[in-house]
């Protein structure tokens, strides 16, 4: 059956809508934390995968969040996705949203309340029938200012039955068009997710007129599981992320759910709008900028996600590679073009396989990557896939930053006590220090913390090769913590102490950005 709906027009009953919350839940992740020129790069890249509606912020929780929103609205301005804003039930969250989403050419508010026994006499210290009125009067003041409009019952996996349906019926009489049933603590096994569409369709009125939304948490790594069968009960809406990142153990993988329904259409007749070949540059961009790698067994985009090592399992791809391979890699934008760089490779070699891996730089940029890469092809026999993308990612995703290194040289040997030299500009003036410490390592972010002073403290230094070799690109990531803000940073190089810099001078950038965007500590989220 179709449905009419405000933003999508006529929505046939099998078309899926992919919700991405990656610049919201996602970012609410301790040490995920994005500027503003990153969120709006993830933006752009979140639009060119086909998401249908974007969660940008929350526009009350900070004046950085309302920016954030009100900047990636007017970027979608004539076209795009429908950009929403979330928002508490209170008046003044409401019209916040309103506000930070009024550019875009599609605006949707998304307000929620808790509707949990738990939750109601814990947190909101309210009765059952002031919630309902709260829904009542949160949906209509927003619906008198967006058609659009989006209610979550936050801890719906966890409210009692009957008072679900009372206030699924609330919010669709006040012009509800999108009912969202999040499993905020991630609880939920698929049986109770398809129990609880299945009665919201058999028991609400009206239900049949608006769309259902599945939002899941991976507490118990079942949130992807959980929203299948969602879709299975009648959910026309699944909220998702990049990666699955999100609160705690994170969110329904976006990637997994969208690669689900494309490769079980025998069990699971639904479509989305999701461009799949770009899953895979959407993936990395995300964990450049956040610092965050996938691990390496990650469906869909880990790096061991289509590797085969078992004798048998070899043989059989060799073959068939439908005997161990229920999907190709292209599908998702893993390449298997065997162009291979090196010190001799020209620009147009060089341009091409940026195309290839989904990167469109300017003029400018252009130069600065290919510069950086004749430097790598010089120390390095073969450039592989994974070297242009942690040196395009490292180089040219952070051209923005306010510190960046420009010169390092460290001394170290047995029984000598190692010193680093450093240039940093910082704001556009070069700054010059000189640290001693107990390692090269050590000695480099002492001289960093030198020109940029902080009381961050080091919570993880990791090191990992980004491709096999003795030459082979080191992958660094740093986390640092200040004041309960963790943020973490990543640097690639084939010198694993410049590596180190990079790692660390990312990470500082990103603490900078955080500095005074915190949110009241008041705000519950939602989901």
């Amino acid at each position: 059956m179709a449905l009419n709906h405000p933003s999508f027009g006529t929505i046939d009953d099998q078309r899926v809508i992919v919700f991405d919350t990656t610049l919201r839940d996602g970012e609410q992740s301790p040490g995920f934390s994005m500027n503003l020129e990153e969120k709006l790069r993830m933006a752009d890249a979140l639009a060119d995968l086909g998401v249908d509606v974007m969660e940008a912020g929350f526009p009350i929780a900070s004046q950085g969040d309302f920016e954030s929103v009100r900047s990636i609205s007017e970027r979608f301005a004539k076209d795009g996705p429908v950009v929403c804003g979330l928002s508490r039930s209170a008046p003044g969250d409401i019209l916040r949203a309103v506000e930070a989403v009024k550019p875009a050419a599609r605006q949707r508010i998304h307000t929620f309340l808790s509707t949990s026994d738990l939750h109601m006499r814990v947190k909101l210290r309210m009765s059952r029938e002031e919630v309902l009125e709260a829904i009542s009067k949160s949906v209509t003041l927003a619906r008198n200012h967006v058609a659009d409009v989006e209610w979550s019952a936050e801890d719906g996996s966890r409210t009692d039955p009957d008072f679900l349906c009372r206030c699924v019926e609330a919010a669709i009489r006040a012009g509800a068009t999108t009912i969202n049933i999040p499993d905020t603590v991630g609880y939920a096994v698929p049986a109770d997710l398809h129990r609880i569409f299945t009665m919201l369709r058999e028991r609400v009125p009206g239900a049949d007129g608006v769309i259902l939304s599945a939002h899941n948490h991976d507490d118990l790594g079942l949130a992807v599981a959980n929203t299948i069968a969602s879709i299975q009960a009648g959910a026309r809406q699944v909220e998702a992320t990049i990666n699955g990142i999100g609160e705690r153990a994170g969110n329904a993988s976006l990637e997994e759910v969208a690669m689900a329904l494309r490769t079980r259409q025998d069990a699971i007749p639904f479509t989305t709008g999701i461009v799949t070949q770009n899953i895979l540059k959407t993936s990395r961009l995300l964990a450049t900028i956040t610092g965050f790698d996938v691990q390496p067994n990650k469906a869909i985009v880990g790096r061991n996600a289509f590797a085969h090592e078992s004798g048998i399992h070899q043989d059989g791809v060799l073959k068939d590679k439908a005997t161990y391979e229920i999907m190709t890699p292209e599908s998702v934008g893993w390449t298997t073009n065997s162009l291979v760089l090196g010190k001799h490779s020209g620009r147009a070699a060089f341009r091409d396989k940026l195309s290839t891996l989904g990167y469109t730089l300017g003029d400018n940029q252009l130069n600065d990557a290919f510069r950086r890469f004749k430097d790598l092809a010089d120390r390095k026999k073969v450039v592989y896939d994974e070297d242009i993308v942690a040196l395009v990612d490292d180089e040219v995703v952070r051209i923005k930053d306010r510190v960046k290194l420009v010169a390092l040289t460290v001394a170290t040997g047995l029984g000598t006590r190692p010193a680093a030299s450093l240039s940093l500009e910082v704001d556009g003036e070069q700054c010059d220090a000189v640290a001693g410490g107990d390692g090269a390592v050590d000695a480099t972010f002492n001289a960093i913390q030198q020109v940029v002073p902080h009381r961050a403290e080091l919570k993880l230094f990791a090191v990992q090769s980004v491709t096999g070799g003795t030459d082979a690109q080191a992958r660094v990531t740093v986390r640092l913590e200040e004041d309960g803000k963790l943020v973490d940073g990543q640097g690639a190089d084939t010198d694993t102490i410049i590596a180190s810099a990079r790692a660390y001078v990312h990470a500082l950038n990103k603490l900078l950005a955080k500095r005074g965007r915190t949110a009241p500590p008041e705000l519950a989220q939602a989901g």
